[in-house]
């Protein structure tokens, strides 16, 4: 198999590529919505109007765009910013340069079809591919395609590598793993650092177990009922066939010359699998707890997880037909000691279905440093969760590793994103082009009470958070007493008119948040597509790694953290 397409140095050129257009542009991304206001982020950024801005969004669409400032020449201005005042002036230019930064825009990732035809051009047979699902029969439509797409892809790394074994990390429900386990025979252990998720994966594969023979047993009858009535059509077609032959005498034609097993399609075999997942629970959507490093853990919690571990693994020892998958409670990081927590672990491709933070480069390092791994297919999530190595802004370094960035070729530069740009890469363009918007009255709100507080609260830089006041609130000026009260501040000094006098003075100028939200909505794919390029070059900055690549597993509708990075390793 080749090396999927691009060279480390290819890959390097189009980091240096999205490099230069975030330099101008990554401060936009990190401005504090929070601090839209007091700031006066508009003036500080933005030659144009709102009004401009909005606009060119709603026809980004079109081909046939006009400069938006005729009289200016683009010597004056570098990706749509004045080289002089770094303020924008042409949004346009903006626009292009950002797509052209994407990873559509880049033509670096391949398909999932294109990766599928590499594996299968060096396996001996394709993998054994379940039947289309459907998606409301246990779990919503999201994650029913995810799991379709990459089950298969990832079938099909194992077989490309001769193992039979998946360790799934940040297993969660354990979605992902059994329907690896059931519809392509893999051996997965999946493993979480959450308990709860743990122990209801386990009692999912109880039941799993239960199922897993009422579910053969019913395809071996519907098999067997097929083959029988195939079987007398067949037996009655010849007997139609020798008769017609006799009536029409040895020079007839055709009738005699029938070929049954042609004539006769075998009914379709019901959808049986539909049944196995309708076993499932439909809580997918619940959120993890989450992780818990293992200093934070306390003795006896350690000790219950390590019994918890062990009882599950001498199950599985006793149980000969196993089950559908093997859960298991850790918190993992590169240096975690996967054999010491599968004892029985040989080959294995590493798995990870959007993995939180710093959890999606931990599997790519795990992949790298194991000799037991023989692939990787992990889509990460959570950009913001990351740790920067080199954010100045960023919390106190942690004992492990940053997970960002990943290569050398970034660690180099000292690179970094910032908190607020990473928050703005987990934003969905794709949906925001289709009207699927930003929440724009809840930020609006927050932005106006940081103006109150700076007004008349001597605290208002406070590290506290407001939290998640906006749900409850069934007003503006409820919602700055309740986050008032959640900041343990006087609410008694304002009235509710001095409240409200806030939101109609700013009102008229929601308009401009509205516009820079879209504005990094427009940057969230060069931001992405960075963390992501950096990945793949740690991948093939790596010796022992034969092949690598960013593939879109998914449709970026329904799961907008929709890319893979992929590798194998060399064969021995």
């Amino acid at each position: 198999m080749n090396s999927y397409r691009y060279s480390l140095a290819e890959i390097q050129r189009q980091i240096d590529e999205v490099v230069r257009f975030l330099s101008v542009t990554l401060s936009i991304a990190n401005a504090h919505t929070v601090e839209f206001y007091t700031h006066d982020v508009w003036k500080r950024f933005m030659a144009v109007t709102p009004e401009e801005v909005l606009s060119a969004v709603s026809s980004s669409s079109d081909q046939q765009r006009e400069p938006q400032h005729k009289g200016l020449e683009r010597s004056r201005t570098t990706f749509g910013f004045c080289t002089a005042s770094n303020r924008l002036l042409d949004i346009h230019e903006l626009f292009e340069a950002a797509t052209a930064h994407s990873l559509p825009g880049l033509g670096v990732c391949l398909s999932r079809e294109e990766l599928l035809r590499e594996l299968r051009g060096s396996a001996s047979e394709p993998a054994q591919i379940g039947a289309e699902l459907e998606a409301d029969e246990f779990m919503n439509s999201k994650k029913s395609h995810e799991v379709q797409s990459m089950s298969e892809v990832v079938a099909c790394l194992a077989q490309n590598c001769g193992v039979k074994q998946v360790v799934d990390v940040g297993s969660g429900k354990g979605y992902l793993s059994s329907f690896l386990s059931l519809q392509f025979g893999l051996r997965v252990y999946g493993i979480d650092s959450s308990s709860t998720n743990t122990h209801g994966a386990q009692e999912r594969n109880r039941k799993l177990k239960k199922f897993s023979r009422a579910y053969q047993k019913h395809v071996k009858a519907a098999r067997t009922e097929v083959e029988e009535t195939v079987k007398g059509k067949l037996e009655l077609r010849e007997d139609e066939a020798v008769l017609c032959h006799r009536s029409a005498g040895s020079g007839s034609v055709g009738s005699s010359h029938i070929n049954p097993a042609v004539e006769v399609q075998p009914e379709i075999i019901p959808e049986t699998e539909e049944l196995f997942l309708s076993a499932l629970s439909a809580d997918v959507i619940q959120a993890s707890p989450p992780r818990v490093a293992p200093s934070q853990l306390s003795a006896e919690e350690k000790e219950r997880r390590k019994r918890a571990n062990l009882e599950r693994k001498a199950r599985s020892r006793r149980d000969s037909s196993g089950g559908v998958f093997a859960p298991l409670t850790s918190y993992v990081t590169a240096d975690t000691e996967l054999r010491e927590l599968i004892t029985e672990l040989e080959g294995a491709v590493v798995v990870g279905l959007h993995t939180c933070g710093d959890l999606a480069a931990s599997t790519l390092r795990m992949f790298v440093a194991k000799a037991e791994l023989a692939a990787v297919c992990g889509v990460g999530c959570c950009y913001h969760l990351l740790s920067e190595e080199f954010d100045p802004d960023g919390q106190e370094r942690l004992q492990t590793a940053c997970g960002f960035p990943l290569s050398q070729y970034l660690r180099h530069q000292s690179w970094f994103c910032g908190r607020n740009a990473r928050m703005s890469a987990c934003l969905a363009l794709e949906r925001v082009s289709l009207g699927q918007g930003i929440q724009m009255e809840s930020l609006f709100y927050r932005a106006v009470l940081h103006v109150l507080l700076r007004d008349h609260y001597s605290s208002y830089k406070s590290e506290k958070r407001v939290g998640n006041v906006y749900s409850k609130a069934t007003s503006f000026v409820d919602y700055v007493r309740r986050a008032l009260r959640r900041l343990e501040l006087d609410d008694s000094k304002l009235s509710d008119s001095d409240i409200q006098a806030y939101s109609d003075l700013y009102r008229a100028r929601m308009g401009e948040m509205h516009a820079f939200n879209m504005l990094k909505v427009t940057l969230a794919p060069c931001i992405e597509g960075l963390i992501l390029l950096d990945r793949l070059c740690y991948l093939k900055e790596q010796d022992g790694v034969a092949s690598s690549a960013l593939v879109q597993l998914f449709d970026p509708l329904l799961s907008p953290r929709c890319y893979a990075v992929v590798g194998l390793k060399k064969q021995r």
